[in-house]
């Protein structure tokens, strides 16, 4: 078969295309950027939540079989539009397909949005959802709990991350959990794409027990080889800044899954009952325990775990430190800032012109790393910047090398810390 997987960049999408390809069937993958390995697999870059009428999707349809909807967000931001990814667009693309003769078409929402819509999240996923039923399409609706992979994203991530940390603080109400592991939500879009399954139906994806959020993370934490850690009952107020924090984070183009949408969510839980899936496919979920018996962690998981909730924190010092090193050039630090070029044999206009220049130059710094789309080049122009500001402080001022506070001395500390958040930019 011909296949349309929208979203296929996900955590869910990218599992599910490298699946189909292994069966033999060609996939026609679409994500708004692609992987490097773009060229080599057929992938479309799209904006799917501009593609605003069925005439966008109807080019990219020709000699398509079935389509497999998985494309989402968690939150408005800018480039994040739930009402356009979970809604608009995935309407039009359901228009498309009758107009071009493709009959099935598999819609990934979530667990519970048919029976409580707390967030927008959850309210456009439902609106997607009836867009979907109102069609005369073989459709098949998905709803899976929070999935458990190999690799992993979102809310699987943040529990790797809960659990890497010494004390858990955990919110005092949260819901229970019905994890579902990504083998068998794959299994399920490779049994609903054979033609003769039937379809107009929709299936809780859910796993075998509801686990309390303690104990989900302290089971991640013995998979991870840790001992058990002290669980303390995050107070109202700090999970509130705490998520507010992530909104601030998102409105930059940081995708973090701490964020109010997620609290919410999590105070509602992700259970469901799988009976309906098993009858209906034959697959009877597996448990997370059993899985993680058939698969121990390895030091690449623990490093995972370890760095998941430090990311954001790391994205966050670089970029107001170069913010900061910019504004006190200009303020507080200016004689200062001129006093070293006067040592360095540079004076009157033309110290004043290279204080401006380097402080500007740090804020802009600053900016591009803070922004999430353009901190790759903001970090590779960070340690360009810092070596340059290491030779020529060399030449100029050689004394700052053996200052007292080392000045120089602590330049390739910074340089490594720089690299270091290169390396772990990519969040998938």
């Amino acid at each position: 078969m011909r296949i349309l997987v929208v979203g296929a960049s996900g955590f869910i999408g990218s599992a599910i295309a490298s699946r189909l390809r292994a069966c033999g069937h060609e996939v026609v993958a679409v994500s708004r950027r692609p992987p490097a390995t773009a060229t080599e697999t057929g992938h479309l870059a799209l904006d799917v939540s501009q593609q605003r009428t069925p005439g966008d999707w109807l080019p990219h349809l020709q000699g398509i079989d079935a389509a497999v909807y998985c494309a989402g967000a968690l939150q408005d931001s800018p480039g994040d539009s739930l009402e356009g990814v979970h809604h608009a667009a995935a309407a039009c693309l359901f228009e498309a397909c009758a107009a071009a003769g493709v009959r099935r078409v598999i819609l990934f929402s979530a667990i519970g949005v048919d029976r409580e819509t707390r967030t927008a999240f959850s309210a456009t996923k439902a609106a997607g959802e009836q867009a979907l039923m109102r069609s005369q399409l073989d459709w098949v609706i998905l709803r899976p709990s929070v999935v458990i992979g190999r690799g992993a994203y979102g809310g699987s991530a943040l529990l790797r991350g809960l659990a890497a940390l010494p004390v858990l603080p955990l919110p005092a109400h949260a819901g229970a959990l019905q994890v579902v592991m990504l083998d068998d939500v794959v299994d399920t879009v490779l049994h609903y794409l054979r033609p003769e399954t039937p379809a107009r139906m929709a299936l809780d994806l859910a796993g075998p027990r509801a686990w309390p959020l303690a104990d989900l993370v302290g089971l991640f934490r013995r998979w991870l080889g840790w001992r058990p850690a002290r669980i303390v009952t995050l107070a109202g107020w700090l999970g509130t800044i705490a998520f507010r924090l992530g909104d601030f984070a998102g409105w930059f183009g940081w995708r973090s899954a701490v964020r109010s949408t997620a609290g919410r969510e999590l105070f509602r839980g992700a259970t469901g009952d799988p009976a309906a899936w098993t009858a209906a496919t034959g697959i009877r979920p597996r448990s997370l325990d059993a899985a993680m018996l058939a698969e121990p962690s390895s030091v690449q998981d623990r490093w995972f775990a370890g760095l998941y909730l430090l990311r954001p924190w790391t994205f966050g010092v670089i970029a107001l430190f170069w913010l900061s090193t910019g504004i006190v050039s200009l303020g507080p630090g200016w004689q200062q800032g001129i006093g070293l070029m006067n040592e360095g044999g540079v004076f009157g206009w033309k110290a004043a012109a290279v204080v401006i220049a380097g402080a500007l130059s740090d804020i802009v710094i600053g900016l591009l790393i803070a922004w999430r789309r353009t901190a790759r080049v903001g970090l590779i122009l960070a340690l360009l910047l810092t070596v340059t500001y290491l030779v020529i402080g060399t030449i100029m001022v050689p004394r700052l090398w053996s200052e007292p506070l080392g000045p120089m001395l602590k330049v390739p500390p910074i340089l490594l810390f720089h690299l270091a958040a290169l390396a772990i930019l990519d969040d998938r």
